[in-house]
């Protein structure tokens, strides 16, 4: 996840830099922003707060609306990335870290008084411990006619903690806090955007990895999915194919982080510094074989999410969607062929010798690398995650009417050697060019009409029943039909 985000961090910082022009000024709910009208006569405001600061008595609990001020409030810059510890990949954000930090990024192009554009709120992502949305409003979205906006949301223990004394005093329910941030965002796009020159009526949710998964389950969750008319899931899943953890399982991990802090009771857990629940944090342990993934394991919580993804996709009213992923993804297992074959004994029991063997894992030497897919080991681990988790979250759409329409990117980003975890951002947020993935213009063509097809582009297939995608090939987008073979084997979304 590291290599994507610093992939797009470097794709809109060569975007962003444009002269400034004149303040503009927008009202909204809680007061006037001043923002700054661009050398390009786009239109853009910063370090927008949706929602109070979730800090002190506030932690750890749903965002409360946002306190309204008097005069005009400044909105040229960025706020804080949301507090997380620097993993290398993520050392800017996390040095300007902090628990206040729900604030959101508004960019609109030229447009003319009483305009209602096409709107598109990202979310980043970062294993839900780590990034921002910084930067994302300087991209090339912006001249396809969409408003663009940046969502922050809280992470790891502060955005995904349950606990029982949490869930005594929230009726029932805790912990998803993040999912509460970005139906928060978006109901203050609902409320505001129509200011900023977009149509609140047509808004599209889209993210990467983390921020894609998060982008699923607001969708799925009866509280958000209203406040969309479609996602976009950027190698991203509903439950990355792991088992769904229950709402004893996450306060167990909640009781845990106490203990390791000497918290008595919650009043001590909200008195403890943000960076010592940090360090207490990397120590925890969830119901999954890679805790690399701790805060990515879906969590029914009761409230945002009363039943595991899997049983939400198959509610008829979930609305439209694009799923899809990098032909080679994360490697798991250290890339070692032993590990993998242990965890295919452990995972699979009676049935290992059959994936064994479906993967060529169960003989020496190897099958030959393949030169799109990788090795058996990367293959096997873009199954499990990525690969397979689409294939069955556009089938269970498909099944109860839902419309979904699925890809898979087979091209690099530039300068990179090989397609992997995060390769479709250039071609997403970067401005469009001869040989490029065309996945700008799909993108802003659902954004638009709910469709991705558009004038000019090879014709994007949905979802049938027949395992429909569109490859994104060095020759150029290919539609494709078929079920997986390997995905009999891993069959969660």
């Amino acid at each position: 996840m590291g290599l994507a985000r610093l992939l797009i961090v470097a794709v809109l910082t060569a975007l962003a830099g444009a002269a400034v022009a004149d303040p503009i000024r927008v009202s909204t709910t809680a007061g006037t922003l001043v923002g700054e009208t661009r050398a390009d006569a786009s239109q853009a405001f910063l370090g927008v707060p949706f929602a109070r600061p979730p800090v002190g008595e506030l932690r750890w609990k749903p965002p409360q609306a946002v306190a309204g001020w008097s005069g005009e409030r400044p909105a040229r810059a960025s706020g804080p990335a949301c507090l997380q510890t620097s993993r290398g990949w993520n050392a800017a954000d996390a040095a300007r870290s902090s628990e206040d930090c729900l604030y959101l990024d508004i960019r609109a192009p030229r447009h003319a008084p009483g305009a209602r554009l096409p709107v598109m709120v990202w979310i980043h992502g970062g294993a839900n411990h780590a990034g921002s949305g910084a930067g994302t409003v300087e991209s090339s979205l912006v001249d396809q006619g969409v408003v663009l906006v940046s969502v922050q949301y809280r992470l790891g223990v502060f955005g995904f903690l349950s606990h029982p004394e949490l869930t005594s005093e929230q009726g029932g329910a805790s912990g998803n806090y993040a999912l509460m941030d970005i139906i928060a965002a978006l109901r203050w796009v609902r409320e505001n955007i129509a200011g900023f020159g977009g149509d609140p009526d047509n808004v599209t949710l889209f993210g990467h990895s983390a921020g894609g998964q998060d982008v699923s389950l607001v969708m799925l969750s009866p509280q958000g999915r209203s406040l969309a008319a479609r996602g976009i899931l950027q190698s991203g899943m509903p439950g990355f194919g792991f088992p769904a953890r229950s709402l004893k399982q996450n306060e167990a991990i909640g009781e845990d982080l106490a203990r390791r802090v000497g918290a008595g009771a919650l009043a001590d857990l909200r008195r403890t510094s943000g960076d010592d629940l940090l360090k207490a944090a990397e120590a925890l342990t969830a119901p999954i074989d890679d805790q690399g993934f701790i805060w990515t394991q879906a969590v029914v919580d009761g409230g945002v999410l009363p039943k595991a993804p899997e049983a939400l996709l198959a509610d008829p009213g979930v609305k439209p969607m694009i799923v899809g992923s990098s032909a080679r993804e994360i490697g798991l297992f250290g890339d070692e062929p032993q590990r993998a074959q242990a965890w295919i004994a452990e995972a699979f029991k009676d049935r290992a010798p059959q994936v064994l063997a479906a993967y060529g894992l169960d003989r020496d030497p190897r099958p030959p690398v393949d030169p799109v897919r990788g090795d058996a080991v990367l293959r096997l681990a873009t199954d499990r995650m990525f690969r397979c988790p689409a294939e069955t979250t556009a089938r269970l759409r498909q099944r109860v009417g839902g419309k979904v329409w699925r890809y898979e990117l087979e091209v690099p980003a530039p300068r990179q050697a090989s397609v992997g975890h995060g390769s479709e951002l250039p071609y997403v947020f970067d401005r469009p060019g001869e040989g490029r993935p065309p996945l700008q213009a799909y993108w802003a063509a659902f954004a638009r009409t709910g469709e991705p097809n558009g004038p000019g582009l090879p014709p994007w297939p949905a979802e049938s029943g027949a395992g429909e995608r569109l490859v994104f090939a060095a020759t150029g987008p290919r539609a494709e039909r078929g079920q997986e073979p390997d995905c009999r084997f891993h069959t969660r979304p």
